[in-house]
């Protein structure tokens, strides 16, 4: 399978919103349509099923280890595996069937990182965990995970070019946090479980 390909179908898999499919499955509002309006886990807690924000999460996050996890199956060189991690997390970020409207990615770069390296994923998830307990903000303990991933990545798999690939991560996920910030400087940032 050439590289084009590997990328173009871990960019479709990213496409998959899971917010979506399973608000249609357990016939729930569209996250889209109410509270941050982002199809996420978050925003998924907030329609009071707890079930559907933990399927949101196992969703987006298996769908970036599966592209990364398939790609190094296939015996794709590093390069193309980082380029396959980068198109996944994108493809969530702005999915062709959702019409290029997605989530902030924490989820599927979670499982992305974990496909790159279990003890990269599991660095980040403990940071998180961490934060969001100190916090109870979600969108803080993910711009904090985000801003320690390259070093993680440096540190345990070497200072290489899956840094920039983790860096470039990083960055679209502070990126697509934005408003998150603003509200954070302003004091106005919603605490997980309450509506903002």
């Amino acid at each position: 399978m050439t590289p084009s390909i590997l990328v173009l179908a871990a960019y479709l898999i990213g496409s998959l919103s899971f917010a979506v499919i399973v608000s249609k499955l357990m016939r729930l509002p569209d996250p889209r349509s109410f509270g941050s309006g982002n199809p996420g886990a978050t925003n998924m807690l907030r329609t009071g099923r707890k079930s559907a924000a933990v399927l949101t999460l196992l969703g987006d996050a298996l769908k970036g280890w599966a592209a990364v996890a398939g790609a190094q199956a296939l015996g794709a060189e590093t390069h193309t595996v980082l380029l396959v991690a980068l198109a996944v997390f994108i493809g969530h970020l702005f999915p062709v069937f959702f019409r290029f409207k997605g989530g902030k990615g924490v989820a599927t770069a979670l499982g992305v990182l974990l496909g790159l390296d279990p003890w990269l994923g599991l660095a980040c998830l403990a940071t998180w965990i961490a934060m969001a307990a100190a916090s109870r903000i979600s969108s803080l303990a993910a711009l904090i995970t985000a801003g320690l991933a390259p070093a993680y990545a440096g540190l345990l798999m070497g200072w290489d070019d899956t840094v920039l690939a983790v860096l470039a991560l990083a960055l679209l996920l502070v990126y697509r946090h934005k408003s998150n910030l603003i509200k954070l400087v302003r004091g106005e940032e919603a605490r997980i479980g309450r509506t903002p």
